[in-house]
Formats: C-alpha cells, structure tokens, sequence
C-alpha cells in the first residue's frame, strides 16, 4: 500500500497502518499531506469507524448542493456496513432520468436511437421489421451510454456517487405507430460498482484528495477489506417521432 500506492499520509485521524489515533497539534492541518502522530492504540474496528466518519465529512466537499447531496453519505454507511449487497435508492432513479432527458448533444443514444426508429419503422405497414433491430443496436453502440461528468456533477453529488457506469441495458418496452407518428417506451437500466481500483487511485486527479485515499484504504487495505457493491439505478422515457423527422 505505501510502495505501490504512495499511501503514506491517509487520515488527519488515525494512521491505519499502525492502528494508532493522531492529536491535533498548534499547527493547521492540510486536507491534502502532512500531520503529527501519537501513539494512543486502537483496535481495527475503532479505527475503521473513525476513518468512516473523516470519508463522510470529506465526502461533502463533492456535494453541495442538488436532491442528490444525501446520496454519497447514505453510500458509504452502505460501504461501512460490509455486507456487499447492491444499492438502490429513488433519487438514483430520478438523477438517471434527469441525465437521459437534459442530454441533447449529438451522441445522445435518446436521439440516436430516435432517428435510428424513425429510418427503422415500416409506415406504410405501420410495425418495425425483425431486420431493422440491428439498427437499433447499432444506434446505441454508437452513441455515449448515460454517464456523470458533466460539470455540475462534480458539485451535485453524482459525479462521486456514480461518474463513470460499469453495465447498461436498453430495452424498448413498446412502439406504438399511428399515422406519421409513433410513440416509444424505452427503459434503462444502469449498474456501476462503488469502489477504486488501482488505476483511480494512481491517478492524481484522485490520489491527491484524502478522500479518495481513506476510500482506497478502507477498500483495497487487507486490514479493512470492506467490500465493494454494486449501485442500480433504472429510468422510463419516452420518445417521440414523426415520419420524416431525419430528412427535415
């Protein structure tokens, strides 16, 4: 942990290492590197507790404000409780939701798998050919899946809770075709673990935040080990179109 990963200077509370609490001294105490030591002993269980709480009091920094500020604490008594079952949580469901509608860019897969229905349906027939669903796919392989790095996700809350996605799936729960227009029902389903591997923390945009290096110990430390688990977040749009929306 110290060689590989530089994890040297982890809690302004307890060193880890050594199970030991740490007093605050006259001098001011960096967020980043730098603290005194003493030699007052702890058990893991102690230690762990403290180091849970400095990772919630951190953790605030990187939410301050939205509906989705609770998320990353709720998050990680999740992580302390060390029983590795998936998390679910409504206000996951309502950020997923909000990011699929409010994504307009070009690569969207809402419009991408829009245009792909519209070149897709059969309007005089009024149905969707078995042979057109490869186009559908396609559609969504080429777009950018739904993800929390936007700007404003570094200060909402769902850029620590969730950033990055692991698994998602699409699935088109009904096609109603009237005239020129049609009606879609899509669903998402999304997954990502709550964890760091090695690589996110050999990064410095993480390994200079104490944040990311109390996450990293309480995880990857063969002391702690707590283990990681899966977040699951799902959404319903809709999508709209009308006949010749691609040529216009």
């Amino acid at each position: 942990m110290k060689s590989n990963f530089h994890m040297l200077d982890v809690s302004t509370k307890v060193d880890p290492y050594t199970l030991t609490k740490i007093t605050a001294f006259s001098q001011p105490q960096s967020v980043f590197y730098g603290y005194p030591r003493v030699n007052e002993k702890l058990t893991r269980q102690q230690c762990a507790a403290i180091l849970f709480d400095e990772f919630r009091q951190l953790s605030r920094t990187f939410a301050i404000y939205s509906p989705y500020k609770p998320l990353i604490e709720q998050m990680i008594t999740h992580m302390q409780k060390n029983n590795g079952t998936p998390f679910r949580h409504m206000l996951l469901d309502i950020a997923l939701r909000e990011q699929i509608i409010s994504d307009n860019t070009g690569d969207s897969t809402r419009i991408l798998l829009q245009k792909a229905l519209n070149s897709a349906i059969d309007w005089q027939n009024k149905s969707l050919p078995k042979n057109k669903k490869d186009e559908l796919k396609q559609a969504i392989l080429d777009g950018r899946l739904p993800k929390f790095d936007r700007f404003k996700d570094n200060f909402n809350g769902m850029g620590i809770t969730i950033h990055d996605t692991a698994a998602t799936h699409i699935i088109i729960k009904s096609l109603e075709i009237d005239n020129d227009r049609y009606h879609a029902i899509v669903h998402y389903k999304v997954q990502d673990h709550f964890g760091l591997d090695n690589n996110d923390i050999l990064n410095s945009r993480f390994s200079h935040f104490r944040f990311f290096r109390i996450w990293f110990v309480l995880q990857r430390y063969v002391n702690f080990a707590f283990r990681l688990f899966m977040t699951t977040m799902e959404a319903t749009i809709e999508i709209n179109g009308v006949r010749d929306d691609n040529k216009k």
